[in-house]
């Protein structure tokens, strides 16, 4: 009997993943918590996956002095804690592909180190290909890296008609304020051009934030009812229930409005509310997203607080566990004002969404976790059964889960069994791991594959980064002049009563935290 083998689709080879091409990756910060826990177990899962070229190899850069060896068994021991991978054998074929260097970051003769280590390496691993250089370090030591980068040769080809390209990899935050993202651009445009930037921000390698785009722009059912006339608010949720952890000394510098609400809220809120691209190609999808970001209503200092809050969270107790406030954490100033939660009402200015009100809101150490965007839609304009005293009929709610449960759902109104009128608000519900069988990949792992392949598509812009800093640069200087402490909310609660009145001041409920 003749085999029957299978159709491959279109769909099929949609679907299939780039592999990389040759590559050098230049890790600076190898040594570094970010490199260990989210880089090298995300390397080694585009390795096991077949997407990374045989003619690859990382070569970490860190202060701290490490032999060849050393680097592996850290790298061979993140692995196997964050993967669940354990098998040294398994293993061993990626973390030969790594090798280290030291020294200090402010020294040119260390750079010139690296320059003839890579020419070395590349030799070895017969690589001609692409060299990235990926900031895992501290951001005031970006300009410097980028400073030095540029002197040692090591930021362009090393011949004008080499098929080698060099890109750089800058992780969040892209400055702290408007004036220190230009002043940092422009260091960096003095080395690199921006087709070689690549700025992340890992909320948009997860794919239920990538789904996004699909889902709006792919399904005719949804984009005509995708605007003022039908749409009564849209809700843009991060909640987290762990504190600042290790990142202290960062975070009491930073805040929430800096740590996320400039980055990945406001890159949600660009993915819900832009306008379609004219293609799937990174510039036009961008373009779109600093379109609607310049769109966002204006914050005026005499009316923040009817638009904004910002919370700090207090002792309190999460699954039966005592927490201790914001205060009491190791490395934080006894007196901080910073803020670990931020509530916000925006209204985009444009013909689609005028009048539409965006609520935001992300913050720390509260009862779930919880990455969520609800969309709420108009309510029937006549309700047919009063007489039944169905005078108000619910709304249907579409929600995008990003995580932890990923997926999406449907909640609209139906006939339940009874009588001719009995009526029920039912759930349509889609989850990714029910219908798919495998967790969601670690964002990263999209977003270094996207960076070997050259693919800017979701990383940020320069202009986008600015037009978000100036919204809230005057949140952020009405804060600094304001001797006012944030709110306090309790540890394991869902919010505080002065975030509440930000949406209930206009009729409104905020979503509970994980509801379905």
């Amino acid at each position: 009997m003749q085999e029957i083998q299978p159709t491959i689709t279109q769909r099929d080879i949609i679907c299939a993943e780039i592999a990389a091409p040759p590559t050098a990756m230049v890790v600076f910060g190898a040594s570094g918590d970010l490199t260990r826990r989210k880089l090298l177990v995300s390397l080694f899962e585009l390795f096991k996956r077949g997407l990374l070229n045989e003619r690859f190899y990382l070569l970490g850069c860190g202060r701290k002095e490490l032999s060849d060896e050393k680097f592996r068994q850290i790298a061979q021991q993140a692995i196997q804690e964050e993967s669940g991978d354990t098998s040294a054998k398994a293993i061993e074929p990626f973390i030969k592909k790594l090798c280290y260097i030291s020294g200090d970051y402010n020294d040119t003769a260390f750079h010139k180190d690296i320059r003839i280590k890579l020419d070395e390496l590349d030799k070895k691993h017969k690589v001609d290909g692409c060299r990235i250089f990926y900031l895992a370090v501290p951001p005031f030591l970006y300009g410097t890296i980028i400073e030095h980068l540029g002197s040692a040769g090591l930021s362009c080809p090393v011949e004008t008609d080499s098929k080698q390209c060099i890109r750089l990899v800058v992780e969040k935050p892209f400055g702290r304020d408007l004036q220190s993202a230009v002043e940092l651009d422009k260091k960096i445009h003095k080395c690199f051009d921006e087709s070689q930037i690549y700025r992340i921000d890992h909320y948009l390698g997860k794919e239920t934030v990538q789904n996004i785009l699909m889902f709006r722009f792919a399904n005719t059912i949804y984009e005509p009812l995708w605007n003022r006339n039908y749409i009564d608010n849209v809700q843009i949720t991060i909640a987290e229930m762990i504190g600042v952890e290790h990142r202290a000394s960062y975070y009491d510098k930073a805040g929430a409005l800096r740590d996320m609400f400039q980055n990945h809220m406001l890159q949600m809120l660009a993915l819900v509310a832009m306008e379609p691209p004219i293609s799937f190609e990174a510039d036009h999808i961008r373009d779109e997203k600093v379109k609607l970001l310049r769109s966002i209503r204006p914050f005026k200092p005499d009316e923040l607080d009817d638009f904004i809050v910002r919370g700090q969270y207090g002792p309190g107790s999460i699954d039966g566990g005592q927490i201790a406030g914001y205060l009491d954490e190791p490395g934080v100033n006894p007196g901080s004002g910073t803020e670990t939660f931020v509530a916000a009402r925006l209204f985009i200015d444009n013909w689609r969404w005028k009048g539409v009100p965006f609520y935001l809101r992300t913050g720390k150490r509260l009862a779930r976790k919880d990455t969520e965007i609800a969309i709420t839609f108009k309510q029937v304009p006549h309700s047919m059964f009063i007489s039944a005293g169905l005078d108000e009929i619910p709304s249907n709610i579409l929600v995008l889960q990003i995580q932890p449960e990923e997926g999406i759902s449907l909640q609209f109104q139906a006939k339940r069994p009874g009588s001719k009128i009995c009526m029920g608000t039912l759930n349509m519900n889609f989850n990714y791991r029910s219908v798919f069988g495998v967790d969601m990949p670690e964002a990263y792992q999209r977003l270094l594959l996207d960076c070997m392949i050259g693919d800017q598509t979701l990383f940020n812009r320069q202009d986008g980064v600015e037009v978000a800093w100036r919204l809230l640069m005057p949140v952020l200087q009405a804060w600094q002049n304001n001797e006012a402490s944030p709110y306090e909310y309790s540890a394991g609660s869902s919010s505080f009563p002065q975030a509440d009145s930000l949406i209930e001041s206009d009729g409104r409920k905020w979503r509970k935290l994980g509801e379905a």
